[in-house]
């Protein structure tokens, strides 16, 4: 009998070829074909078994249209990523950096179900010593969670069968294998089938299912790409491991909205809920120093004000020097040339670096304002007021451009206590209140460089 030979699978979509090449012919993703073992197929003309089972037909008035029963948790954080709790019968993976908190994110989650529900935790990483002691060091203490430890697919699914819980966790997908396979553990056929039999048993039992899954070196998720389509939800949890703070972010969400954040800060006891993040990004502030300014940017419903700081220097080099943490640094080049270009102030012979204060990235268009007058209150080194708030989104021929949601922001910078807030014209008309904070609305960057740095 011939062996047969490896096959090359590719992890974004999941095609097979015969050999290695660098571009997938069917998705055109590069270097995502990884070698795998074939699985062994029937023998020829002996045919499958026809299933049994009869798929249920149902018409929409006799389908229950109730609200679903949402287990809540008491981290209201995690509540409002995942759109009010967790729903029965759901997938959610959850994923991040190596170290960043998502095996404690877990075991706190046992602690904080409010209605009691029995949860079993399965452990593919750490034996169940481990698993105790971190618990103990958490404070986890229910009596609703049970732990086992094992890499075998087979036994977690009969483990479910049999125990009936109400939530089941799984940590994490890369280490689970399925005996009936010959490819190794973490493999994309591995990945790909182990999450399928936990989907089909959390969706016939109605048990929603936590599975943990790995990032690769690009900060993606491990394993084939087609794995993020078939869960429910697919939380993200980001933040640098040399800050304290936690953001969680919901990439994908079939029962709520994928703009919402959870903001946790990560202590010896475990992660602590951040209620206000715009106070806890905005402690210690300098007074009275240029280049800083506080944007204002809104993560699904909720505004945040968020510290903007920027620096302009002299470059020791022949090639300016630029660098953007927590800005994206292709639009940190678009206002550099609109600052020069529309505003009349050179860089081209200086460095320039821009830093969002707290690890928070700011993606919005509305923190495009903030992030140029920072630039420009460093160049003139006239600081900008620390009762001051800015906002709006810059087009290239250096108009203000409207945001939405500008009442919302406006209220925010209010609560928190600042004097000033620096808005598009085109927002004055959005606003439905009469604030008691001053508005300064502005049409163009030239004219908010004019009122505030002059």
């Amino acid at each position: 009998m011939a062996k047969s030979k490896n096959c090359y699978v590719c992890t974004e979509c999941g095609s097979v070829q015969s050999r290695w090449m660098g571009k997938c012919p069917d998705c055109g993703s590069w270097n995502t074909l990884e070698e795998t073992v074939p699985e062994e197929s029937a023998p020829k003309g002996k045919a499958a078994p026809a299933s049994a089972a009869v798929t249920v037909i149902s018409t929409l008035k006799e389908i229950d249209s109730s609200e679903e029963n949402r287990y809540t948790t008491e981290m209201s954080e995690l509540n409002r990523v995942l759109g009010g709790g967790i729903v029965p019968g759901s997938v959610i993976l959850l994923s991040g950096d190596p170290g960043i908190g998502k095996s404690t994110l877990l075991l706190q989650i046992c602690q904080s179900i409010s209605d009691g529900a029995k949860i079993l935790y399965i452990s593919g990483e750490e034996s169940l010593r481990q698993i105790k002691l971190r618990a103990g060091r958490l404070g986890v203490e229910t009596e609703n969670l049970l732990l086992g430890a094992t890499t075998n697919i087979e036994a977690v699914i009969e483990a479910i069968h049999r125990l009936k819980p109400d939530i089941v966790m799984v940590d994490s997908i890369q280490t689970m294998n399925l005996s009936s396979l010959n490819s190794t553990t973490g493999s994309v056929s591995q990945v790909r089938e182990c999450t399928q039999l936990l989907i089909n048993t959390a969706k016939s039992l109605e048990i929603p299912t936590f599975i943990v899954g790995h990032v690769n070196k690009d900060g993606n998720i491990a394993g084939p790409k087609v794995m993020e389509h078939m869960v429910d939800a697919v939380l993200y949890f980001e933040g640098e491991r040399n800050l304290s703070y936690r953001i969680l972010r919901a990439i994908k969400n079939r029962y709520g909205s994928t703009n919402e954040i959870g903001v946790f800060e990560m202590q010896e006891s475990g992660l602590v809920e951040v209620q206000n993040p715009s106070m806890a990004m905005l402690e210690g502030r300098p007074q009275n120093v240029s280049g800083t300014c506080v944007a204002c940017v809104m993560e699904g419903s909720r505004p945040i004000l968020a510290e903007v700081q920027a620096l302009v220097s002299k470059t020791s080099f022949g090639q300016p020097r630029r660098t953007s943490t927590g800005f994206d640094y292709n639009r940190a080049a678009l206002l550099t040339a609109v600052l020069e270009k529309r505003c009349g102030y050179f860089f081209g012979n200086l460095d320039s670096y821009i830093n969002v204060i707290g690890g928070l990235r700011l993606d919005e268009p509305a923190a495009d304002l903030a992030v140029a007058l920072s630039l420009a209150s460093n160049l003139l080194d006239r600081p900008i007021s620390d009762d001051l708030v800015a906002f709006g989104e810059i087009g290239l021929a250096g108009e203000i451009r409207m945001v939405n949601r500008a009442a919302d922001r406006v209220k925010e910078a209010e609560r928190l206590g600042f004097a000033r807030c620096v808005l598009p014209k085109q927002c004055l008309s959005a606003l439905n209140f009469s604030p008691k904070i001053q508005l300064i609305p502005v049409s163009s960057l030239a004219q908010a460089i004019q009122l505030l740095l002059r």
